[in-house]
């Protein structure tokens, strides 16, 4: 059997919940993958453009793909109080955000689609790495940025300040958790090996969950700058029971954010089924 090609980033949550499938400390069904990381925009683009048989995504570009993937039940980043955080240099009130010049971790990213609901009449936006956002806001390169993954814990201490919580912002209007990514399966592959990838794709989840400090060398690897009290932080952020399994809740997350996409015209119709079916 050929190599599963598996595409995910280098952010702590995910190589923590990726660790033990892709260095077989779990039973893996005979699978091997062929692993590609990067950051989560540029694997954004290699999904929109078919590259991978499995991959880290934001669930924006995952609009952009239904076609040709499904979501796993297992593997995906949603939460209460963990979104993306729109900051600045300066006292900016959310009503005086349209006007701004500001900096996004990517067009495809679960952030941007957020802000585009929350701000559909924001023109001016500039796609930076997710990394360097702070230092553009700092350098006055934009009046505000997008901020995402560990960079919520260091904002501050470089004297920036918090304009929007856009996950204060949607459990305020939903009372939903946030859907930020998740784990996309082609629909390419027999239907026995998406589900045996989401079977292990658990296991390996329930591992890390049982002994975290199992996978901190491959974290520390690609999180040479974190220190590991932010490290841990980060995973507690964004890995918790929904990363284990969807379930109803997590379903009925990602559905409202496409529904409410899809009426401001910021989406097409999704007309096909989008989840992983329920092994029979």
């Amino acid at each position: 059997m050929k190599k599963i090609t598996l595409g995910f980033s280098t952010c702590p949550n995910d190589t923590f919940i990726f660790d033990a499938m892709v260095h077989k400390k779990i039973d893996t069904e005979g699978l091997d993958f062929d692993i590609i990381m990067g950051d989560v925009e540029e694997l954004n683009h290699k999904a929109i453009n078919n590259e991978l048989d499995v991959t880290k995504i934001s669930y924006y570009a995952y609009s952009k793909i239904f076609q040709k993937y499904l979501i796993l039940d297992s593997g995906s980043a949603l939460g209460y109080k963990n979104g993306p955080l729109l900051i600045s240099k300066f006292k900016i009130y959310p009503d005086e955000v349209n006007d701004l010049k500001i900096a996004i971790p990517g067009f495809n990213t679960t952030a941007n689609l957020l802000f585009s609901i929350a701000y559909p009449k924001v023109g001016n936006k500039i796609e930076y790495l997710f990394s360097d956002i702070e230092e553009a806001v700092l350098s006055n390169e934009v009046d505000a940025g997008l901020i995402i993954h560990e960079n919520r814990f260091t904002y501050e201490k470089k004297g920036l300040r918090k304009i929007v919580d856009f996950g204060e912002y949607w459990e305020k209007e939903t009372g939903l958790p946030i859907p930020l990514g998740g784990i996309a399966v082609n629909r390419g592959l027999d239907e026995e090996i998406r589900h045996k990838i989401n079977r292990i794709l658990k296991r390996s989840i329930e591992f890390a969950f049982e002994d975290p400090k199992s996978a901190y060398p491959f974290i520390k690897q690609y999180a040479q700058e974190m220190e590991e009290e932010i490290i841990y932080k980060h995973i507690e952020l964004y890995v918790n029971e929904f990363t284990k399994d969807l379930g109803k809740a997590g379903r009925k997350a990602i559905n409202e954010l496409y529904k409410r996409a899809i009426s401001l015209g910021i989406l097409p119709e999704i007309n096909q089924e989008i989840f992983l079916s329920e092994k029979i």
